[in-house]
């Protein structure tokens, strides 16, 4: 059952998803692979500031870490958009949402890391495991988030 999009929900949900996936990837970064958690968001400000920014060091940098910030919202509010209109098309339940938004994540990680490598190639050097499970725990939070606004949203109406 399709239901309706909402543009408040999306663009909460992005900037939720968006803050527990950096979280999530510095801390991974951190305590996964043993490497300073300011090096994905210097890859992050290196889309738009240039390779200089990139590591090493991957020290805290506000003028990086800001720049970086802003990219990375910009991005997450785009994918927010396009993940309201899919659930909002395919009518997901809460939970089965939850689990499509995971996969959903994933082909992020897939198009990020391998698509975009010929615009952004220091990006091939952080494929795997960690950058994987990080875009996955971004689409488990934006599924459930988006869901959560719809799920309210339905009650107010009703």
């Amino acid at each position: 059952m399709r239901s309706q999009f909402h543009l408040g929900g999306a663009l909460k949900a992005c900037v939720i998803a968006a803050v527990v996936f950096l979280m999530a990837e510095m801390a991974m970064v951190a305590l996964i692979e043993g490497q300073s958690p300011f090096g994905p968001p210097r890859m992050m400000a290196a889309i738009v500031m240039g390779r200089d920014v990139l590591p090493p060091p991957a020290t805290f940098d506000l003028g990086i870490m800001m720049v970086a910030m802003m990219v990375h919202l910009a991005l997450s509010v785009v994918l927010g958009i396009i993940w309201g209109l899919i659930h909002s098309t395919l009518g997901l339940s809460r939970w089965v949402a939850v689990g499509v938004a995971a996969v959903f994540g994933l082909l992020v990680y897939a198009v990020n890391f391998y698509g975009f490598t010929a615009l952004f190639p220091w990006f091939e050097m952080a494929r795997g495991t960690v950058s994987a499970v990080g875009h996955a725990i971004f689409g488990i939070a934006l599924g459930w988030a988006y869901g959560a606004y719809v799920c309210e949203s339905d009650q107010a109406l009703a």
